[in-house]
């Protein structure tokens, strides 16, 4: 694994990023389509404003989140629906995780991570594990984050590293420390363990 860190990059140029990024791999699947998962939470949207508003081929793209509140999509806390609402106009196929399906693998998983290290809805409380054997699980997070006090689907390690790279939008000091110690094995939270598992290259956003 190669974890490569950028700092204080605006959100136009996460944008371009993902662009070059997606665009390279939609050429690698010589017209064929392209999976990729995202995160939910309030960091995503406004870079992926940015990018919908690029050349890129969404209709050839499918797009997973990597966890989601087990609510219906109208509702706020609805990550699905929030995906659905910027990137289905564009062409996107969007895909609402269910308990049953299964994953495919992915030219990018996008991932956020939270100060207690979770990624995805893999708290530390559910003990994720790199050698899971299901792809998705449903989840309940303690404490129960109050802003959304919900059961989640989530991808699990496995299911995220079937993925040909890596993206963290983790922005700040602390989050960044967070990220490095996990890179060096220095604790084991979920993204450690993610991390300490991961083959393909790792782009941070700090």
């Amino acid at each position: 694994m190669t974890m490569t860190i950028i700092a204080d990059a605006p959100d136009s140029a996460i944008a371009a990023w993902l662009a070059e990024r997606l665009a390279g791999a939609l050429a690698a699947a010589d017209g064929g389509t392209i999976a990729i998962t995202l995160p939910g939470g309030t960091t995503p949207f406004p870079i992926l404003a940015e990018l919908v508003r690029g050349a890129l081929d969404w209709r050839r793209v499918e797009v997973w989140p990597g966890d989601d509140r087990i609510v219906p999509e109208d509702h706020p806390a609805s990550n699905v629906g929030r995906i659905r609402a910027l990137l289905e106009p564009a062409g996107a196929r969007i895909v609402p995780l269910a308990e049953g399906l299964t994953p495919p693998h992915f030219a990018l998983a996008w991932l956020g991570m939270g100060t207690d290290g979770h990624v995805a809805s893999l708290f530390p409380n559910t003990d994720p594990r790199a050698d899971d054997p299901l792809r998705l699980r449903r989840l309940t997070p303690d404490p129960l984050p109050p802003e959304a006090p919900f059961d989640r689907l989530s991808l699990t390690i496995p299911a995220l590293l079937d993925s040909d790279a890596l993206l963290f939008v983790a922005r700040g000091e602390a989050k960044r420390a967070l990220l490095e110690a996990a890179a060096a094995g220095s604790h084991d939270l979920p993204v450690a363990r993610l991390l300490g598992a991961a083959r393909q290259p790792v782009t941070c956003f700090v």
